[in-house]
Parts: structure tokens; sequence; C-alpha cells
């Protein structure tokens, strides 16, 4: 007898339909369990999980042959995900389990040697293609409900063991649909150990440069002496980002379900990723890859923040990587099997010394690098690298007294609440273009349409791009920056007061 079971697997964020057709000959002599349709070592240890899973459940398996073809043939499948749906066509196929209760359902979860249905990585993609093909249903395992549930448009049944799912198609023990209420899990929490804007005395300059950035989410640099305050304000910065939307929200929890970085109570998080890594990072560890691709740091980053602490220091070859990536927010890695693409939209906050032994420029301390070594030192970040950095901003160190006798400064939360509203005109702005999240997103073609400048706002922009020889990529990113400032005044008209704080963050050497 032959039965059709549906499940699915992933490449990269894309899930694959999967047609696991199993056919049962009881009048073979040869005890044999084949699958069939490049799977690869995982999936063909599925004949051991699923039939002792089915042995261990209380239903029969008979020692005659199997063969599972799972289509499409030509794709190749890693995920153990597809077991449950193997051994329902197993119990399909053998008359113990009815097909025409199962209809429109796609099967997903890994199966322990007891019948029980465990968590598969990667579902919440696996789960947004069954939605869009069709499917009514999708059977999960029962920690795996609160993640699969985020999609909407599919009845999510959480399923404890094989056992358990037989009875639900016999009506002898109903499994209910699991709900998730997405409001409630909008309660937003700050990470600990943020350090409050506030608590940062002096360097009111590179505090408003930073709030600048992150109301357009533009990429920044800061540059200054050891100690200077560099990276504590970039930091703090995790305090002042905006909540994410719940389109944004369920974009980044696509990304970690992949590498099963979600929180299986609360799948669903609104506070924006803030990713730290070291210098010593890889080339794949940043942007992604291994044999079988998995994002890096810039897809984790996706609609937060990557902080690269002492950006020179990092390899010079994977700096130069990041180019393509923060001008198309997507990086595509090939591999034999095909290209697996990851988005990357994110803020990139770069710290740096100006020399290497960090006091180029100091007042107080003297510099012991010769200009040779100075000169090499700024060039590890190439020229197009730097194009693509929207705000450079020196970072001075804050004097003593300064420091003893400042009064606080304003708070994260007087900071986040102005960034909030800039983003909120900002979405107002975008609501006709879904792929527009920020300023930083304007594409060339939409800077006449969404940043209106006043007379004299235009010719002081001649003037800056006739003076500093700027590259059309930096103009359009001087102009953004102006539309950012202009949304943090609450204003539509781009002044020449907007422009010229927006040429104060251009560096002094364009």
């Amino acid at each position: 007898m032959l039965a059709t079971i549906y499940g699915c697997t992933r490449i990269g964020l894309n899930g694959w339909i999967i047609e696991a057709q199993v056919d049962f000959n009881p009048r073979s002599n040869i005890p044999k369990f084949s699958i069939v349709g490049l799977p690869n070592t995982s999936v063909r240890e599925s004949e051991k999980r699923v039939t002792t899973a089915i042995k261990n459940s209380g239903l029969q398996y008979t020692l005659k042959q199997y063969v599972v073809n799972l289509y499409p043939a030509d794709l190749h499948k890693d995920d153990v995900g597809l077991d449950l749906a193997i051994a329902v066509g197993v119990l399909c196929a053998t008359d113990q389990a009815p097909p025409d209760k199962i209809g429109k359902s796609v099967f997903i979860g890994e199966l322990s040697l007891d019948g029980s249905v465990r968590h598969v990585k990667g579902l919440l993609p696996m789960i947004y293609t069954a939605m869009q093909a069709g499917f009514e249903r999708a059977y999960v395992s029962a920690e795996d409900a609160p993640e699969a549930a985020l999609v909407k448009g599919i009845d999510i049944y959480p399923v404890q063991s094989l056992a358990q799912l037989v009875e639900h198609f016999y009506n002898m023990n109903p499994i209910e649909p699991y709900r998730a209420d997405i409001a409630e899990l909008a309660d937003e929490t700050l990470p600990y150990n943020i350090t409050d804007f506030a608590d940062i005395r002096g360097q009111e300059a590179v505090k408003r440069a930073m709030e600048v950035a992150v109301a357009g989410n533009h990429n920044i640099l800061l540059t200054g002496p050891p100690g200077s305050g560099k990276s504590l304000i970039s930091r703090a910065v995790a305090g002042i980002l905006p909540k994410m939307s719940i389109e944004e929200a369920l974009e980044v929890a696509q990304i970690y379900s992949v590498i099963d970085g979600l929180d299986r109570n609360k799948p669903l998080q609104f506070t924006r990723p803030f990713r730290m890594p070291h210098h010593t990072v890889s080339y794949a560890g940043l942007v992604g890859g291994s044999a079988i691709p998995k994002p890096g740091e810039i897809s984790l980053a996706h609609r937060g923040v990557l902080f690269l602490d002492e950006i020179v220091e990092h390899n010079p070859k994977t700096l130069e990587v990041l180019r393509q990536p923060l001008e198309d927010k997507i990086i595509t890695i090939s591999r034999v099997h095909g290209n697996i693409t990851f988005p990357c939209n994110f803020m990139l906050i770069g710290a740096r010394n100006p020399c290497p032994c960090g006091y180029y420029g100091d007042p107080h301390h003297a510099c012991t690098c010769s200009l040779t070594k100075i000169e090499a030192y700024q060039k590890r970040l190439s020229g197009p690298m730097l194009d693509r950095i929207d705000i450079h901003v020196d970072v001075p160190r804050v004097e003593n007294d300064k420091l003893l006798n400042l009064p606080q400064g304003e708070s994260s939360a007087i900071i986040r609440g102005r960034i909030e509203k800039a983003r909120a005109i900002q979405r107002a702005r975008f609501n006709n273009h879904p792929k527009l999240f920020a300023n930083a997103d304007i594409s060339v073609g939409q800077i006449d349409e969404f940043c209106p400048m006043t007379d004299d706002a235009k010719k002081l922009l001649a003037m800056t791009l006739n003076k500093f020889k700027l590259s059309a990529r930096s103009y359009h990113r001087l102009v953004k920056i102006s539309r950012t400032i202009a949304d943090l005044e609450g204003v539509n008209m781009i002044s020449a007061a907007h422009v010229g704080e927006a040429v104060h963050y251009r560096p002094r050497n364009t």
C-alpha cells in the first residue's frame, strides 16, 4: 500500500515542502527499509528512529519491505524533522492511521526512540512555507508549538508522542490547536547591565551623533584615543534602540530559529539585536557560511546593531566583504548545491583608535608612532568601506575636572523617546513601501520623493558637493542623514540647518 504524507525541510531561510511517499510491500520476504531522494546521513538514520519509535509506542511494525521516497528527489535533505512525516506515512501504509483524516496537514518533528516528538531547529521558516503552500494544519512537537504559532493562517497542533497523534486521528484523545497571543508577547524587556546615557559625562556631541545614527539606522564610526568613551557609548546604544515592529520581530525570529537561538517560552522578542563579535571572528562567523551555510553575525544583527570594536584590528579581507551587504542589505553565500541568501539590514557601529599607540592628536599623551605607521594603520579601513559609513565622529578625551563636575545628561529613556517619535514619522512616510523601515533604506530613486528641501538647503548641499568632491554615494547618504535630523525635529522640509549638521558628520579629509 502507498501513502503520501507531507513534511518540510529547510535550506537557509527557505522551507521546502517534502512528500514522504511510503510504499509498504507485505508480500516481500526480504525485510528492508529504504530511504531514497538524496537523504543525508541523519535522514537515512530515520529508519532506526522511526521503526523503534513505532514499536515502543505500542504500534505494530511488520518486518517487510518499505520504500520511502522523499520528493523532490533532486533536493538534498538534511533535516531530522522529517522523522514524523515518515513515521505517519508508515502507519498509514500499514493501516494503523487513517489517511482520510490527515487532509491538508504537514508533519515536522524528530522522533525519540520512545516515540516522543522532539524539537526541530529552524521550524519558523518551515511553517511559513507550509502556510504559503496552502496547508491548513501543522503537527509539531509540544515544545515547538509557541514558535510555530507565530505564523498566522495555519493551525498548530502540539504533539507529545506518536501514540498521542494516532489517538488524535481516531478521536480517542483529540489534540487542541495551540493559540498564541502576540499582544501578550509584546512586553519588552531591555537587556541587563546597559549603561544609561545619563551616566556618561560629557561627550554631548558624540551622543547627539549616535542619536541621529539610531534614529535613521545610519552607520557610524567613532575615532578617538583609549579611554575616551567610544566603547562605552557604543554599548549604551542598546538602551536607546527603538522597539521592533511585529514585522521586524518576525523577520529576526526566523533568523534566530535557524541557529536555534529562540527562547522556547517567548519566541518573539521586540528588543533589537545588538551583536559584538570579537576582532578575531572568522570570515564565516561574520558573514555566514560553513559546509551547510548558516547566518553570520551580520545576519544575526538584522534590524539591529553590529558593533565592531577596534574595527581596524579585524582582518582587512573580512571587513571588505561587508561592502556589498552594507549596500544591498543581503548576503548571498554560494555553495556547490546552490546559493543561499540571508538578510542583513543592520546599523554598523565601528570604533577605532587614530593610530597603533592610540594617542595621535591627543594633547596630553605623546604619540609614539611614525607617520608611516599611522598612515598604514588608518588605511586598514579602505576608502570604499569608509564611503559606506554615513557618520564619522571624533571622540576626544574628557578632561578630568569636567568628568568629576559635569552634571548628568539626558537619560537613555528620553533619547529613546525622541528616536521612537522619529521612527514613527518614518513608518508613516513609508506606509506604502513595505521594504522601507528607516531613512537609511531610501533608494537613490526615492530621494526626491522623501527628502524635500528648502532652497537654502539645496544651495548648501551644492556647495558641500563641490568643495569636498563627494562621491554620488556620499551625497545621497548626506541627504538621508539630513532627512533623519529633520525627523528628530519633527518637520517635513529639510532646512539648511539640517544639512549643516549632516555635513559636520562627514570625515574631515573629504
